[in-house]
């Protein structure tokens, strides 16, 4: 059967023994063809509902590589929707609930409204964490509404 590339490449998505390659999405059988939101949305629920969570956990969830939720988190920090602190070894964020949603159809909605929805609960601040106020410090923010 000729494909039209040569028999020494793979299908895509697959190893040259059958398997499949690293980093390529482990539920991609089970996984439908799209979803409702984009990988933005579903990064941003995954840190709404676990504020402590590690980023290659995250990746795992939402079926992305570690990089690509990298690249999300600092998208959503840039454009305000999230705050990221040290606390220990560990990253924290902080959703800001009160901002508008970013397309002209849902800028009627806020984030926090969205993520009540489809998590069915309210968005609050993880219980002892305590976020860094502006001092100077180059990429610190002092957090903002918090819905």
């Amino acid at each position: 059967m000729v494909t039209g590339r040569p028999a020494s490449h793979p299908p895509p998505g697959r190893s040259r023994q059958g398997g499949r390659r690293r980093g390529s999405r482990s539920r991609a059988a089970a996984a439908p063809g799209w979803t409702f939101f984009s990988n933005h949305g579903h990064v941003l629920l995954c840190l709404a509902r676990e504020p402590g969570v590690r980023l290659r956990e995250v990746a795992g969830r939402v079926g992305i590589t570690e990089r690509a939720v990298q690249r999300i988190v600092a998208e959503l920090e840039q454009a305000g929707h999230l705050v990221r602190w040290r606390r220990g070894r560990r990253n924290r964020y902080r959703l800001q609930t009160g901002l508008r949603l970013r397309h002209p159809i849902e800028a009627h909605c806020r984030v926090g409204e969205l993520i009540q929805f489809v998590l069915r609960t309210r968005v609050a601040p993880a219980a002892g964490a305590t976020a860094p106020h502006r001092r100077g410090a180059a990429g610190l923010r002092k957090p903002g509404n918090l819905g």
